[in-house]
Parts: structure tokens; C-alpha cells; sequence
């Protein structure tokens, strides 16, 4: 990780930057500023690229999920490398010079409003999936009431949490197999135990409590938000695409038809009742790409927070 917690791999649209942002803005607004600015300006340029490159036909012998991935990371990097020049695409330095003239130090926290929405809707149709239409959950913060990997008193909220979504992972257990307390924990890993839903551009939810990418073969509603990959074990921000369903029981059914439907999946579904095995199939499956994912699963299925909820 870097020193620098506003650098360029930890983009404000992230909700642990947004709170480094929060806190830094308290100390050093002028700098909090400038730095906000410049990395919606990389976001920016991202969206730019990422839009040229959907608009761009795709088809052909080099035309894979694997190419499309690492052009993504390519798209990133030439973003940030850009904006990072003298005076980048001068977008950030004219958001500075309103945001100083209209509210002076003041609006060095305030400019967290424009940014803090993570759903973007740029004009390109399709994203980047990764095999099979998962990804790895942006790596999120404890909430004030919980710790998200386990925790010590589970509050109202994450007991209201698991009862609202029971009887979809029951019913979902029953066609995988699956333990339904193993897909609620991770439900409330992807999702924040529902803090951290991802949400449209308007703010409606998404519905999608597992986090599945919406790839080629998906017709139904979309939301684009910057999300965190690993590659070589480091962290990148890229915008990509998600599925959006009606309801959370659609979410719990497309769950179990990925888990059904793809032989990649067989191990999780044969992992019984071990958290440990159900964890590390998903990751050996390439469920997510955060080499900490199982051991982040298997913490909050058998911890005490996901415990005491069920029981209450």
C-alpha cells in the first residue's frame, strides 16, 4: 500500500479514499482540494477511454476476456499517467479555482458530495467482465457498528439484515446445496452487511448483493462503479459493470444459477458444510481476484457478528 493515501491507486470514488479524503480535509484543505480534483480528473479520463474502447468493434482472434481485463489496467494507468502531467487535461484546476472562489477553505470537505456517489453511467453499453462475471469487492471499511469480518455485538441493522434476506438463501440453499448462512455471509461481505450496496446513479439499489459482473451474455439492467481488481497481488481502480435485478430474491436466484451453471463452481458446491472449503473453492474458482478473499469470507461466516444475528 502506498504512504500516500489519496495516490493515484486510491481514487476518492473508493469508499475508504472518500473517508482518507474526509479526514485529510480537516488539517489540509488547499491540498485536499487539489488532490480530490485530480483524481476526478483520472476517473474522468478513464470513463473517456473506457467509453472509446466499448464504441470501438471488438470482435477477433485476439479478442478475449483476459485482453479485455489487462486493456482495462492499460486504460487505468494511461488515465493517471495523463492527468499526472504538468497540467493534465486542465479539468482539475479549473474545478479548484471555482470550488476556492465559491466557498474558500470551507469547501475542501465539501467537495466530497460530488465525488461521493460510486455509480457512473458513462455512454459506452458494455464493460469488461472477468471469467465467469464476478469480481473483487472494493475492500470496504468497518462500519460503527460492526466489524466486517466478524466483530464482537451484531446491532439491529445486521440482524435485520440476515432476517430480510433468509428466506431467498433458503431457498437458494435448497437448489445448491449450499448452507444458507454461507451465502448471507457472503452477501454481507460483498455488500457491507447492506451498508455498501451498489447503487445507480440515482441512487436506487441494485439489488445485487454478490457483486456479479454483467458480461456479454447478460440482457438485464446495468450500474457502472469503480471498483478494485488485483493484478500481481496490487490493487487498481477500474470502472466497470454490474448486474442490476427487481429485487433481492432475483439476486439470490442469479447466485445460484452461476453457481449451478458453471463446472468451474463444482467444488464449492461439494464443500458440505465446511466455511473453510466453501471460502477457498470460490477464490480457486476465480470468484474474486483479492488474494485475501477466502480468508475475508471464512472470518465472517464463522464469526460471531453473522452468529448471534441468526440467533436473534
Amino acid at each position: 500500500m502506498s504512504a500516500n493515501p489519496l495516490s493515484s491507486t486510491s481514487l476518492t470514488a473508493d469508499v475508504r479514499g472518500l473517508d482518507e479524503l474526509r479526514y485529510r480535509a480537516k488539517s489540509d484543505p488547499d491540498a485536499t482540494l487539489k488532490d480530490a480534483a485530480r483524481q476526478f480528473e483520472v476517473l474522468f479520463m478513464n470513463m473517456l477511454l473506457k467509453s472509446m474502447r466499448d464504441a470501438t468493434p471488438q470482435e477477433g482472434m485476439f479478442d478475449s476476456e483476459q485482453t479485455r481485463f489487462y486493456t482495462a489496467m492499460l486504460d487505468q494507468q494511461l488515465s493517471d499517467k495523463l492527468s499526472s502531467s504538468k497540467r493534465g487535461l486542465g479539468l482539475a484546476e479549473i474545478m479548484v479555482r471555482q470550488l476556492q472562489r465559491s466557498s474558500a477553505a470551507p469547501a475542501a470537505e465539501g467537495i466530497v458530495a460530488p465525488v461521493q456517489p460510486m455509480s457512473l453511467q458513462p455512454a459506452a453499453p458494455q464493460a469488461m467482465p472477468l471469467p465467469g462475471g464476478e469480481r473483487t469487492p472494493t475492500p470496504l471499511p468497518a462500519t460503527p457498528a460492526l466489524s466486517l469480518t466478524g466483530g464482537s455485538q451484531p446491532a439491529a441493522n445486521t440482524r435485520d439484515f440476515v432476517n430480510r434476506l433468509w428466506p431467498h438463501a433458503a431457498e437458494a440453499s435448497r437448489s445448491t446445496g449450499i448452507p444458507a448462512h454461507f451465502m448471507i455471509g457472503q452477501a454481507a461481505l460483498e455488500s457491507g452487511w447492506g451498508n455498501r450496496e451498489i447503487r445507480g446513479s440515482d441512487g436506487a439499489p441494485s439489488h445485487n448483493l454478490f457483486g456479479i459482473k454483467a458480461g456479454r451474455g447478460w440482457s438485464g439492467r446495468t450500474v457502472d462503479i469503480v471498483t478494485t481488481e488485483y493484478v500481481n497481488g496490487s490493487p487498481q481502480k477500474i470502472v466497470d459493470r454490474f448486474r442490476a435485478y427487481d429485487s433481492y430474491a432475483d439476486s439470490f436466484r442469479d447466485y445460484a444459477n452461476l453457481m449451478r451453471g458453471n463446472p468451474r463452481y463444482a467444488a464449492v458446491l461439494e464443500s458440505g458444510n465446511d466455511a473453510v472449503a466453501f471460502a477457498r473453492g470460490l477464490q480457486k474458482a476465480g470468484y474474486a481476484t483479492d488474494p485475501q478473499y477466502a480468508d475475508k469470507l471464512a472470518r465472517v461466516i464463522n464469526g460471531s457478528v453473522l452468529r448471534q444475528s441468526l440467533q436473534g
